[in-house]
């Protein structure tokens, strides 16, 4: 085999793994809502959680898929054509994830005072709901022992 066919199989591995972790971010925000729903946190703060651990996912994921791309034009034939595409496709997904930092943060990227990716973030959103989870069980052993 190749170096040429292992990395274009590299590439598209890294592009299995960046889609995998959107539709498993998916599937971990949709929970995170239900179980904010379930605690009776509120509609609005079950919104925030599956938007915010949904934007985690899909800016994980968008950092895979410019590592793919890189990767899959880095070790074909060079040409100005490819690196114009590769370069719009960085610039474009670079624009995207930037947008959607903003909208979880509500501040702009350099203005935080510690770099967050997104899988951390999907990590925070996970531990707060564990943190919930816990609280509230100790609040429902509280009252029933409270009722004895």
């Amino acid at each position: 085999m190749r170096m040429e066919e292992v990395f274009t199989t590299v590439a598209v591995g890294f592009e299995a793994v960046g889609a995998a972790a959107m539709i498993v971010g998916f599937v971990i925000a949709v929970v995170l809502g239900a179980r904010s729903l379930a605690r009776h946190e509120g509609g609005g703060a079950a919104f925030t959680t599956l938007r915010t651990t949904l934007g985690a996912a899909i800016l994980l994921g968008l950092e895979v898929l410019v590592a793919a791309d890189l990767i899959r034009t880095i070790t074909s034939k060079p040409s100005l054509e490819d690196a114009a595409i590769l370069g719009l496709i960085v610039l474009i997904r670079t624009l995207l994830s930037m947008s959607i930092q903003i909208e979880i943060e509500g501040t702009l990227p350099w203005r935080r005072a510690l770099t967050r990716t997104g899988g951390q973030m999907l990590g925070d959103a996970v531990a707060r709901d564990r943190a919930a989870g816990r609280a509230a069980a100790g609040t429902d052993a509280v009252g029933a022992a409270e009722s004895r």
